[in-house]
C-alpha cells in the first residue's frame, strides 16, 4: 500500500519536515536514558503498574528493561526501525513481537511504548494553524508503520504536541494526550505525562509518567538481540 501526495503539496513538505524534526528534537533528544512508569487503569478502577528503564539512540533505536512488578522484572524489549523483539528471562531466543500488540496490556501498544521519532515514520501531508496551535495531518511513509495517519495538534510556543489521534482504516484507534511539561535538567524540557484512551476500549486508560530522562552516549551494540539480557548492566 502506497501513500501518494498531490504534487502541489511538495513545496509545503520541506517546511513541514523541518517542523516535524523540531518536534522530535524536543521530545526525543539524540541519545538518552530514562525511567518511566506505565499505568493501566480498567473501567472498575483496577490498576496495573510497570516501571521501565529505557534507552534511545538516533531516530529508530529503542530498548527497555522492566524493573517491576516482580513478575515482569528482567523482561526487555528492543526496537530497531520497524522490527521489535521481547526477551523473557529463561527463554534462550528473543521473540518477535508486533507493533499493534502490547507487552503490558492496556491501551498503549508496543509501538507507543517504544516510540521512535515521528519523522522516521511519518511525513506531513497538510498543515493548518490557529493562533496557538499547529494542526498537522501526518501520513505513514511505509506500509510497515503502525498507523496509517496521525492527526497532531502542536503548541506553537513550546513545539510540544498537545494531542495525537492515531488513525487506521479511517478509524480513530486512540487519542494520546501530552501533559505536564517538566524541566528534567541538562536542557531537556518535555511533557512528563502521556495519557491515552480509545473509543474501542471504553472505560480503559493508560498513562506513561517520566520519572527521569537525561542525555547519555550509547554504543550501537546496546541495541542488539545479544545485549537484551544485559540491559541491567547499563544502570
Amino acid at each position: 500500500m502506497k501513500y501518494l501526495l498531490p504534487f502541489f503539496l511538495f513545496p509545503a513538505l520541506a517546511f513541514g519536515a523541518d517542523l516535524l524534526e523540531q518536534i522530535d528534537k524536543k521530545l526525543n533528544p539524540f541519545s538518552t536514558e530514562s525511567v518511566r512508569q506505565l499505568i493501566n487503569i480498567e473501567p472498575d478502577g483496577t490498576r496495573k503498574e510497570f516501571v521501565m528503564y529505557m534507552v534511545k539512540k538516533d531516530k529508530t533505536k529503542v530498548a527497555s528493561l522492566f524493573l517491576s512488578p516482580a513478575s515482569d522484572k528482567g523482561r526487555a524489549t528492543l526496537r530497531v526501525d520497524q522490527n521489535m523483539w521481547l526477551y523473557i528471562p529463561g527463554i534462550a531466543k528473543p521473540l518477535r513481537i508486533a507493533s499493534m500488540q502490547s507487552v503490558t496490556g492496556g491501551v498503549f501498544n508496543n509501538a507507543d511504548i517504544m516510540q521512535v521519532d515521528f519523522g522516521a515514520e511519518y511525513k506531513i501531508a497538510s498543515q493548518k494553524e490557529t493562533p496557538e496551535l499547529y494542526h498537522l495531518d501526518l501520513v505513514a511513509k511505509t506500509p510497515e508503520s503502525t498507523y496509517e495517519k496521525l492527526r497532531m495538534n502542536v503548541d506553537k510556543k513550546s513545539l510540544f504536541p498537545t494531542s495525537i489521534d492515531c488513525i487506521a482504516g479511517g478509524i480513530v484507534l486512540k487519542t494520546i494526550r501530552y501533559l505536564k511539561p517538566k524541566d528534567f535538567g541538562g536542557g531537556i524540557v518535555r511533557p512528563s505525562v502521556l495519557e491515552t484512551t480509545s473509543p474501542l476500549q471504553k472505560g480503559f486508560k493508560s498513562i506513561i509518567v517520566y520519572g527521569s530522562i537525561k542525555k547519555r552516549p550509547l554504543d550501537n551494540a546496546v541495541f542488539t538481540l545479544e545485549n537484551l539480557s544485559k540491559l541491567d548492566d547499563l544502570r
